[in-house]
């Protein structure tokens, strides 16, 4: 069965449904331009919510060693999401640093950024793979998908993000045997601002899809 991990948690009542509809891992953004962005205060409330019923995952871009052990300390998640420009020498430092587990997202839009994956392979323990944003966009959150066409017969350990939606999600597993969905923008009603509803259909169509 397909895990789910919902990104972008801001609320409690919001947080208790992606756990009650049973999300696999639950995101926490770490990045002021975003609406999802989450205060320290907020975020460790969020995590002691969930802190044993689903993985925490905190996404950061390009953070500096300050904010990682801030949010390592206050949040003790269970992975770090890197989802800005890191290089593999840098994952490798945070891994070791922190002694936390690490997604790394990969932008995609064509089959040669797929295949740079390859590089994290020894310091990240997942990769994810979302769209490749314009520059004057968010990294991700955007609703942006990208041809899932590429990931045809990848196999092994990823998560897929990306423009998925309760619509699409069934297709986009289909089509990549993702072991791994990640959605935020595509369960809210405004950006940032999560949708019950939209949640429960995600997380049950993601599911039972085969």
């Amino acid at each position: 069965m397909t895990q789910v991990k919902i990104c972008g948690l801001s609320t409690a009542e919001t947080m208790q449904a992606a756990l009650d509809f049973g999300a696999d891992m639950v995101g926490l953004v770490f990045y002021p331009r975003s609406p999802r962005n989450v205060s320290m205060e907020q975020a460790a409330a969020l995590a002691a919510q969930a802190r044993g019923k689903a993985k925490i995952v905190a996404l950061v871009v390009d953070a500096d060693d300050a904010l990682l052990k801030s949010i390592v300390n206050a949040v003790r998640p269970d992975y770090l999401q890197l989802h800005g420009s890191e290089t593999p020498e840098r994952v490798g430092e945070i891994a070791t640093t922190f002694n936390t587990a690490i997604i790394k997202a990969i932008k995609v839009k064509e089959a040669a950024d797929v295949a740079k994956a390859k590089v994290f392979k020894d310091v990240a323990d997942l990769v994810l793979f979302d769209a490749k944003a314009p520059e004057e966009l968010l990294p991700g959150g955007n609703g942006l998908s990208f041809d899932w066409n590429l990931l045809k017969g990848k196999g092994g350990l990823f998560m897929l993000s990306g423009g998925l939606t309760p619509d699409n999600v069934a297709e986009a597993i289909r089509l990549t045997r993702a072991p791994i969905v990640d959605v935020s923008s595509g369960v809210e009603s405004l950006p940032g601002k999560k949708d019950i509803s939209l949640i429960r259909k995600f997380i049950e169509r993601a599911k039972s899809a085969r």
